[in-house]
């Protein structure tokens, strides 16, 4: 029923990831061409922003040289150098005297020149003209800035004519000065008024109206923004461009990704079906890896371990089977198979020997079954053992709850069977809780092991574990010796058992036992 359960769940999250990546590779294309038409009419904003604050410098540059040079009246003097500052500046069209509104001579001559009535007045004291009328020039061509008695006078062509500009752009200049929602001092092409409320406090800013992308850029010289739009169409046109390339690479992608969900929860499906399948047609057995005494080189005893041969000769690992028993609970099922197993394996070894003993891994899962106690009377039965020659290795992780775990384990050790912890270290227990199980022994994981002599941080562990297991009374068994430097270290410490490829690899029992018969046999010579 779970890997039903997990099949199920696995199919929804491939019809979920199909769907959802063709949407999110949309997303993402939307995303992109937004970024980059943003950046682009930024591009427009800043630019046009530049002409416009070195304009209004230029302006402001001529009229203080004027003032400096104290010309206060349309002398020739005066009007040579209004020509010379005209010549030198590359915004300005003309720059003259002002009285009452209209420039009475200026660098272009002494004709008279009406300012015109659309005017504004900035908080800097400059009085800005945005149409002067000119013969012979549109009625939008001349914009004009008035301070001291002079203005200047600015082609509004120049400040907008940013470089390439894009067809359908539109361009606009807002002095921060002029009332909420009034037109643009300068404009190129449609633009909302309203537009200029979006910027708020920001320096700069775009978005998405109806009609446009818009950027706006805030001046650092002066009470000026720039503007500049660009058709919604042409961002569409980007969305789609990039959503070819991307929708169908993310629904490959997708369809991928959901490919390998399904073959991970088919994956998980088979081998819980394998499982059931093994535990039909004898598809389980079981090796035994040596436990050794380290002050005598006894061999004491041996783990059990259960494998997984497939009928076509593949061998499945317990780190796959197992998880995919406690899944499916069928874990239960498996301890009862390995147990009978190790029954017929050793026939009557274990009444012939009994200082010998097999120790044998429960799940977590054991601990709540009320069949454990009987599965392990029917196994002392059949192999015609003592209690003292099994000894019930309990995961740490097992102990997440300590108050199933100490009753079962109270129950193992009425029968006489000793108990140990397994992979310590690892998990949850501390050590109030190692004190109020009532365990045997204790089994260091192979991960301290493995640091003896590395100078690795999880080195000096090793030794507290020890001291702690002896001041509470507890056997100690090292898994994972592999080198004569971690054995010595062990058998210095006080460690009484060791296990590990320095001893032997997992073995059938028959060599096993022949093993046990031949280290015997040397112990005695001795």
């Amino acid at each position: 029923m779970r890997s039903k359960t997990f099949y199920l769940f696995g199919l929804l999250a491939a019809l979920a990831v199909t769907l959802l990546s063709p949407f999110l590779a949309y997303r993402e294309a939307q995303r992109r061409a937004y970024e980059t038409e943003a950046e682009l009419a930024l591009a427009y904003a800043r630019d046009v922003g530049h002409r416009t604050d070195e304009a209004a410098r230029q302006a402001f540059v001529g009229i203080g040289r004027i003032k400096r040079a104290g010309l206060t009246d349309c002398t020739p003097e005066a009007q040579a150098l209004m020509r010379r500052i005209d010549l030198s500046s590359t915004y300005l069209q003309a720059i003259g005297q002002v009285r009452d509104g209209v420039i009475v001579c200026s660098s272009i001559g002494s004709t008279r020149m009406p300012l015109g009535d659309r005017t504004f007045e900035t908080a800097a004291g400059v009085r800005v003209y945005l149409h002067v009328p000119v013969d012979g020039m549109g009625p939008d061509s001349l914009l004009g800035l008035e301070r001291d008695g002079y203005a200047v006078l600015i082609h509004s062509d120049l400040p907008v004519d940013t470089s390439g500009a894009r067809s359908g752009i539109s361009i606009a200049i807002f002095h921060m000065d002029q009332p909420a929602n009034s037109p643009p001092a300068v404009a190129r092409g449609a633009v909302s008024p309203h537009w200029r409320a979006h910027l708020r406090d920001q320096r700069a800013v775009t978005f998405v109206d109806d009609t446009h992308l818009v950027a706006i850029v805030r001046s650092t010289k002066s009470a000026t923004v720039a503007l500049a739009a660009l058709p919604a169409s042409q961002l569409h046109e980007r969305e789609k461009a990039n959503a070819w390339r991307l929708v169908p690479a993310g629904l490959a992608a997708g369809l991928a990704f959901a490919a390998a969900i399904l073959l991970l929860a088919r994956r998980q499906m088979s081998i819980a079906a394998a499982l059931r399948y093994a535990l039909r047609h004898d598809e389980f057995f079981v090796v035994y890896q040596p436990l050794v005494n380290l002050q005598t080189g006894r061999l004491v005893g041996a783990e059990a371990l259960l494998r997984m041969r497939r009928g076509t000769g593949e061998l499945i690992g317990p780190d796959l089977f197992i998880p995919i028993a406690e899944e499916n609970g069928l874990v239960g099922k498996l301890t009862e198979r390995l147990l009978s197993l190790i029954a017929r394996d050793i026939g009557m070894f274990l009444s012939e020997h009994p200082d010998f003993h097999i120790a044998v891994n429960i799940a977590a899962a054991d601990l709540h079954s009320e069949n454990l106690p009987s599965m392990l009377d029917d196994f002392l039965a059949r192999s015609h053992a003592g209690p003292r020659n099994l000894v019930i290795e309990i995961t740490e992780r097992a102990f997440v709850d300590p108050d199933l775990a100490r009753r079962t384990i109270a129950r193992l050790r009425e029968r006489g069977i000793e108990v140990a912890i397994d992979d310590f270290g690892t998990g949850y227990s501390s050590l109030s809780q190692l004190e109020s199980l009532d365990l045997d022994l204790l089994k260091i994981d192979r991960a301290f092991i493995q640091s003896i002599g590395t100078g690795a941080p999880t080195s000096q562990v090793v030794g507290y574990i020890i001291a702690m297991a002896q001041r509470i009374g507890l056997r100690m068994v090292a898994e994972g010796i592999e080198t004569e430097e971690q054995a010595s270290f062990m058998r210095e410490h006080g460690v009484d058992v060791a296990q590990g490829w320095l001893f032997g690899r997992p073995m059938a029992f028959d060599a096993l036992e022949r093993e046990y018969l031949a280290r015997q046999a040397e112990i005695a010579e001795r």
